[in-house]
C-alpha cells in the first residue's frame, strides 16, 4: 500500500513538474519575441527544460518501474552540455546562422534515432490487436521521416552558409523531390498495411526509408540559395519540432509533446511570415524549387559615383534624418559596435537616426536584430521595413552597410529577376544614398543591383569596420 501511495505521489509530482515546465516554455517563447526580454525568456525556457529532465529521471515510471541507466543518461547530458557550451561560447556572430542550423540538425537526428530504435520494440500485443496500422507506428514513421529530413537538410544548410557547399540547380529538381516525397509516403502506407507477427520483420525497410529521407533532405536544400536561406532555416526548425512531438506521442510524454508542438508551430508561423516577406510560396519551399541566384534581363546602365569619408561625414552630420540599413556585410566585418557609436555621435548633433530592418536581412530570421542588440542599440531605433518605407522620401541620407538584395530595385522593376516580388526596403526613395561595400560584387542572390547606379547613390568602398571607424573619427573632428 505504501509503495502504491508513493507511486501515485510520484506520478502527480511528475505531472505537476510538466505543467510548470510547459508554462515556462510558453513564457520563454513569448519573451523571445522582444529583444529586451529575449535573454530572460531563453533562461526561463532552459529552466523549464532542466525541470522536465530532472522530473522525468526521478519520477517517470513504466509498468511500475523507474527509469534505468540513469548514470549513462547523466553522463550523456553532461558531455552534451559541455560540448554545446564550448561551441556556443566560441562561435562568432557571423557564424550564428551556421550554429542554428547545426544544433537544429542534431535535434532532427535525435528524433530520427529514437524512431529507428523504437520501431524494433513495437509491442507484439499491439500488433496482434490492431496490426501495424496504429497511431504508435505512424508516430514512429513520421518521426523518422521528418527528423531525418531535418537533420540532412540542416547539415546542407550549415555547409552552404559556411561557404563549403555550392548550389545545385536542375530544372527537373521539383519533380525529383516530389517523386521522392511520394516514395516516402508510399513506404509509410506499405509498412502500416503489412501483416506481420513482429515489427522486427520490417526493420530493413526502416533503414531504407532513412536513406531515402536523407537523400530528400539533401536535395531539398541543395537548390536553395540567396536571400531564401532564412526561410529554409525556419522551416527546418519547425520540422525538428514536429519530429520531437512524435517522440512525445511514442512515450506518452506530455512535455516532449508540448515542447515539440511549440517549436513546430512557432517555426511554421515564422516560415509563413518569412515567405510573405519574400513573396515566396510555402509549397515551393517544401519541394525545394526556389532559390536565389539566376539571370536578369536588366543590364547595368549609368556610372558609379564615389564619395569620400570627409564628404560623407559632412553630409551625415548636417542631416536631420538618417536611416541605416544593416546587412550581412555588417555582421561579417563585426562592425555593429562602431556603427552604434556613429549613430550616437550623429544624435548628439541633433540628427534623428533609425535602423531599417528587413525580415530576411542576413542569413537567418532576426539576424540583424540579434546583431544590433549585441551592440546595445535601443530597440526603439529598429524599424521594420514596411513601417519605415513610407518615411524614406523624407529621409536626408540612407546608409546601406553590407546589405544588397533587400534594397535591390529589381524586386520591383524586373519580372525576370529571381527576387521579383520580394518586398524590399525602398532605399531609392531617400534624398541621398550612401552604400558601403568592399567592391562592386553582387549580393547573395547573384544579380546586379541597379541602386548602385542611381543618380542619388554614392559608393563608399572599403571594409565596413575600418570605413565606419574613419567615418566616426571624421564626424568627431567636425
Amino acid at each position: 500500500m505504501d509503495q502504491l501511495s508513493q507511486f501515485n505521489s510520484g506520478i502527480s509530482i511528475l505531472e505537476m513538474s510538466y505543467i510548470i515546465a510547459s508554462i515556462l516554455f510558453i513564457l520563454g517563447l513569448k519573451m523571445l519575441s522582444h529583444p529586451l526580454t529575449a535573454r530572460r525568456g531563453n533562461t526561463l525556457a532552459a529552466i523549464g527544460m532542466g525541470l522536465a529532465v530532472i522530473a522525468t529521471i526521478l519520477f517517470h515510471h513504466k509498468d511500475g518501474k523507474p527509469i534505468g541507466n540513469v548514470g549513462f543518461i547523466l553522463f550523456a547530458i553532461g558531455i552534451g552540455s559541455i560540448i554545446g557550451w564550448v561551441i556556443a561560447k566560441r562561435v562568432k556572430m557571423t557564424a550564428m546562422p551556421q550554429l542554428v542550423s547545426f544544433f537544429n540538425g542534431m535535434g532532427g537526428a535525435a528524433a530520427a534515432l529514437i524512431s529507428m530504435m523504437e520501431f524494433q520494440h513495437v509491442s507484439p500485443e499491439l500488433i496482434a490487436k490492431s496490426g501495424m496500422a496504429n497511431g504508435h507506428v505512424l508516430a514512429i514513421l513520421l518521426g523518422l521521416m521528418i527528423g531525418t529530413i531535418s537533420w540532412a537538410g540542416s547539415m546542407i544548410a550549415f555547409g552552404k552558409l559556411d561557404g563549403r557547399i555550392g548550389d545545385l540547380r536542375i530544372k527537373a529538381m521539383k519533380y525529383v523531390n516530389l517523386t521522392i516525397l511520394a516514395i516516402l509516403i508510399g513506404f509509410i502506407v506499405y509498412i502500416m498495411t503489412r501483416h506481420v507477427q513482429s515489427s522486427s520483420e520490417l526493420t530493413y525497410l526502416i533503414y531504407i526509408m532513412f536513406v531515402i529521407a536523407a537523400i530528400y533532405g539533401v536535395l531539398f536544400v541543395m537548390p536553395i540559395g540567396g536571400a531564401d536561406m532564412p526561410v529554409v532555416i525556419s522551416l527546418l526548425n519547425s520540422f525538428t519540432g514536429v519530429a520531437a512531438a512524435m517522440g512525445g506521442f511514442l512515450y506518452n510524454n506530455q512535455i516532449m509533446l508540448t515542447g515539440g508542438i511549440l517549436v513546430g508551430s512557432a517555426g511554421t508561423i515564422l516560415t509563413i511570415l518569412m515567405c510573405r516577406a519574400m513573396n515566396r510560396s510555402l509549397l515551393n519551399v517544401i519541394i525545394g524549387v526556389f532559390g536565389g541566384g539566376g539571370k536578369t534581363n536588366v543590364e547595368a546602365t549609368g556610372s558609379v559615383k564615389e564619395i569620400s569619408i570627409s564628404d560623407a561625414a559632412v553630409l551625415l552630420s548636417y542631416s536631420k534624418k538618417v536611416v541605416i540599413v544593416p546587412g550581412y556585410g555588417l555582421a561579417v566585418a563585426q562592425a555593429q559596435h562602431i556603427c552604434h557609436e556613429l549613430d550616437k555621435l550623429l544624435e548628439e548633433k541633433g540628427v534623428e537616426v533609425k535602423y531599417a530592418i528587413h525580415p530576411v536581412a542576413g542569413r537567418m530570421p532576426g539576424h540583424m536584430n540579434v546583431l544590433l542588440a549585441e551592440a546595445d542599440v535601443p530597440y526603439e531605433q529598429l524599424i521594420e521595413s514596411e513601417e519605415i518605407n513610407p518615411d524614406l522620401p523624407n529621409t536626408d541620407v540612407l546608409v546601406v552597410i553590407g546589405a544588397n538584395d533587400v534594397v535591390n530595385p529589381a524586386a520591383e522593376d524586373d519580372p525576370s529577376s529571381p527576387i521579383y516580388g520580394m518586398p524590399i526596403i525602398k532605399a531609392r526613395d531617400a534624398k541621398n544614398i550612401i552604400v558601403m561595400k568592399r567592391g562592386m560584387g553582387k549580393g547573395y542572390a547573384a544579380i546586379e543591383n541597379m541602386l548602385f547606379y542611381n543618380d542619388k547613390t554614392r559608393m563608399l568602398f572599403g571594409d565596413a569596420k575600418s570605413t565606419l571607424q574613419n567615418l566616426v573619427n571624421e564626424v568627431k573632428s567636425l
